[in-house]
């Protein structure tokens, strides 16, 4: 394998001690018009726990939150303290914040959740992806008020690179192996999912 598919192939597995988790734009005003609530909330609340759980780095963006408002009861819950970082730019790296939180953990896997896929959340992934980050986005930990803009969306990040992936995948490969404490713990979060 030459260096670029090496690479390339060493960040096609998300791993506990390189990734971060950002949770995009999940707030209320965007959330309450959105049919895959449940589900996709479902989905980010499991990605932030386990997260959490594994000592993975996390930022939460807010797109506009005088506008869009606070991020949704259930991510904010489980999140913990984590001061979320504002943005206007629909694309968070072009948040001088943004990017120095994730400059800070010296990590370079990017796991995205949020809303809008085919907004903040596309753009967001290919501004990661042009700054050199391998970037996981959890298809059912994202959505869009239209379903073809959210399948569209994936598709176009597939394209251009991103690994779509699901949050259950990405707990199972930061795991790396079951019969741990961690794995326990994990288990749980996963288990109290609901099965849609």
């Amino acid at each position: 394998m030459h260096g670029a598919e090496h690479e390339h192939a060493a960040h096609a597995v998300v791993s506990a001690d390189d990734t971060v988790l950002v949770v995009i734009d999940m707030q209320e005003s965007l959330a309450n018009v959105m049919d895959a609530r449940e589900a996709v909330t479902g989905a980010a609340v499991l990605l932030v726990q386990a997260a959490g759980r594994l000592g993975l780095p996390m930022t939460v963006t807010r797109q506009n939150p005088a506008a869009l408002g606070e991020t949704i009861a259930e991510v904010r819950e489980v999140a913990g303290v984590h001061a979320p970082v504002d943005k206007m730019a629909f694309d968070a790296t072009h948040d001088e914040g943004f990017i120095a939180r994730l400059e800070q953990t010296g990590r370079r896997t990017v796991v995205l959740a949020g809303m809008e896929t085919h907004i903040c959340v596309t753009q967001t992934a290919l501004g990661l992806l042009r700054a050199g980050y391998a970037v996981h986005v959890a298809a059912d930990a994202v959505c869009s008020r239209r379903s073809s803009d959210h399948a569209v969306a994936l598709e176009r990040l597939r394209a251009a690179g991103a690994i779509v992936t699901t949050a259950e995948s990405v707990v199972y490969e930061a795991l790396g192996e079951a019969g741990t404490d961690r794995f326990r713990d994990v288990l749980r979060s996963v288990k109290a999912r609901p099965v849609p």
